[in-house]
Formats: C-alpha cells, sequence, structure tokens
C-alpha cells in the first residue's frame, strides 16, 4: 500500500533515513515508535504499543519492541550526529552539561551520566552511559563520556563544560587540561585553597565576609586538586554560596557561565514525570536503558524542534519575556579583606 503524503510516519522515515545508516524496516520502526511517544506519553513497552499505528495488533507491536530493545545495535555516534542537527543548538562552541540522574525500580537502582548541550533554556542529551552503580560517577566514566565527545565533535566545539560539586578530583582537573577542554566547575565549601598568604583555608572561610548577593574573584590562579585554576565566589540570597573554578582566566561571564547547568534539570523533568514518564519503564538491563536514552532523547529533540516551527508560525506570548540572570560578577573584580588574607 502507497504512503499517503500526509502520513506522518511516512514523512518522518524521510528525515531520520538521511541522517542514519539504518535498514528500511529500522528505519520504519523508529518513526513509529517516536510518533507513539508523543502520543501516549510513556516509556512503558505495554502502552507504547498501543500507540503504534497500522492493521498488527497490540501484542504484535509489543513483541516487535520487545525484540528491538533485546538485538538491535543503536550507533550512538551517528544518533549523536542527528541529534545535533534537529536541535536548536547551531554548530558550537558549545556549553556542555555533565549531570546524573537516577531512580529505582524496585531494588534495582538506575543511574544515567548525561552530557548535554545546553541551549535555549534546555539541554540537549548527546551522550550518556548507564552507571552500575547508585551514587557518584569516577573520574574514569566522566573521561570515558567525555572521550566519546571528542571523538565525534573534538574539543573546538565546547565553549566550556559545566560540572556540579560532585564531579571534582585532581585525575578529573588534570585530564580536562591535558585536552584542552576548558571548564567551569562548582566546589564543595570545604574545599581547601591557599590564601593570599600561602595558607590553606577553607572556600567558605576565605569567602566568609561575603554578603547575600556579593561575588569576587581571586586575583591570579590558586591551586584546586593538583590544577592551577581561577575562583570565583557568590553568596546566595540563602546565604549559601556558590564556588567556581574555571580553566580560563576569571571573565565576567564566570558565574553567568556557570548557571547555564540548570539547563539539564530541565531536560531530566521532561524525560522524566513532566513528559516521557522515563520512570515508567521496566527495562533494568543497561545496554537496553541506554538504547531507550537514545530514543528519548531524539523525540526530545524532534518536539523541541517541531516546537519551534510552531512558534515561528504562531508565536506564543508570554506575560514576561526570558531574561538570562546577571551576576554581580561583571560589575567588580576587587576581593574582600577575607579573600585576599
Amino acid at each position: 500500500m502507497t504512503a499517503s503524503p500526509n502520513d506522518p510516519v511516512h514523512e518522518l522515515k524521510a528525515v531520520l533515513a538521511e541522517h542514519l545508516p539504518w535498514h528500511g524496516a529500522r528505519i520504519s520502526f523508529l518513526a513509529q515508535f517516536l510518533l507513539a511517544l508523543l502520543k501516549v506519553r510513556s516509556v512503558s513497552l505495554a502502552e507504547l504499543a498501543t500507540g503504534f499505528a497500522g492493521q498488527a495488533k497490540v501484542d504484535s507491536h509489543y513483541k516487535r519492541l520487545q525484540r528491538f530493545f533485546r538485538s538491535f545495535e543503536v550507533g550512538y555516534d551517528d544518533l549523536a550526529r542527528l541529534l545535533v542537527r534537529i536541535g536548536p543548538v547551531g554548530d558550537g562552541p558549545w556549553r556542555l552539561t555533565m549531570d546524573r540522574t537516577n531512580w529505582q525500580f524496585g531494588k534495582t537502582d538506575i543511574n544515567f551520566l548525561v552530557l548535554g548541550i545546553a541551549c535555549h533554556g534546555i539541554a540537549l542529551p548527546v551522550f550518556w552511559s548507564v552507571l552500575d552503580k547508585p551514587g557518584n560517577s569516577g573520574t574514569a566514566e566522566r573521561i570515558a563520556l567525555m572521550e566519546r565527545f571528542l571523538a565525534v565533535f573534538g574539543a573546538a566545539r565546547i565553549d566550556a563544560l559545566l560540572a556540579d560539586r560532585e564531579f571534582v578530583g585532581e585525575d578529573w582537573f588534570r585530564w580536562l587540561q591535558r585536552q584542552g577542554v576548558p571548564f567551569h566547575q562548582r566546589l564543595k565549601r570545604n574545599t581547601l585553597v591557599p590564601n593570599g598568604w600561602n595558607r590553606m583555608m577553607r572556600l567558605d572561610v576565605l569567602f566568609g565576609s561575603l554578603r547575600p548577593g556579593d561575588c569576587r574573584r581571586l586575583p591570579g590562579r590558586r591551586p584546586v586538586w593538583g590544577c592551577f585554576v581561577h575562583l570565583s565566589a557568590l553568596r546566595l540570597d540563602d546565604g549559601d554560596f556558590l564556588f567556581i573554578a574555571s580553566s580560563s582566566a576569571p571573565q565576567a561571564e564566570a558565574i553567568d557561565a556557570y548557571a547555564d547547568r540548570w539547563q539539564v534539570e530541565t531536560l531530566f523533568g521532561c524525560l522524566k514525570s513532566r513528559g516521557f514518564n522515563f520512570e515508567d519503564t521496566h527495562l533494568t538491563d543497561p545496554e537496553r536503558l541506554s538504547k531507550l536514552m537514545g530514543l528519548l532523547a531524539l523525540a526530545f529533540a524532534w518536539t523541541y524542534k517541531t516546537g519551534q516551527l510552531l512558534h515561528e508560525q504562531n508565536p506564543i506570548l508570554f506575560k514576561r519575556p526570558y531574561s538570562a540572570p546577571s551576576s554581580p560578577c561583571s560589575a567588580t573584580d576587587s576581593t574582600s579583606s577575607a579573600a585576599s588574607h
């Protein structure tokens, strides 16, 4: 039967076939999967099977889904290139976000380490790995994820890597610097650094005189985790601190750049309870989970692109336009007496 020119499966297959070197049957399955996912908004295979188009019974679609996750090999490098092509990220250089998202299915911990590209208030996932343990990633796991990115896109397309305070360590910092990867890395408040008299002090003591809203940058570079970095600090409104280690000179945007890290949290919300309900999955095998993440990433990029096109045709009116938060660090490079001494 010839597909209708307005058949969404046919149209989506045509786009996917331009970018993925997959067999026609696999492209057809992927198109149907994406459309079913948008329809049912759940990754439960039983729910997805009800969203497939065609004359086949739901049970047949369910078995087809099982076969895909059991046996089909996904080319993740090709998928990353496709995500960048259809996502709203441009050609770079990009601000990368590294973070984890995790939950439990029964007694099984499901723990993803995700590398994304921050853009327009949200992060586009491009590479990820399923950690075989609960809790934080190790240095080797972070390096392996970054090496995948560098092999496909190269260091020249990185504006900065943004990572939270769980992603620290001497081996990690040294590897980033050897690879020429610029970064803005949050540090824990108890991190020890030398003051102006070369005495080791905790960061929260060194910057203890800051009032909420105040920002300071230390002159020169200081050793942190065995590497010399530039240090910036912001006292948050709740009294907590934001300490940033930067690989490059402490420009005015160091704190502002790090603020883009929150975009990965928006991504996780879209993949989980506020979007595709990733936590509905009963899959626990790491490779099958990784395939599912790949399909979700593609669905996410596709819906974002579609929304962008619809907005261009019929702009959505906002009560208040979005503007990036400004940082008081842009005003001065001075340091307080506590920070200097």
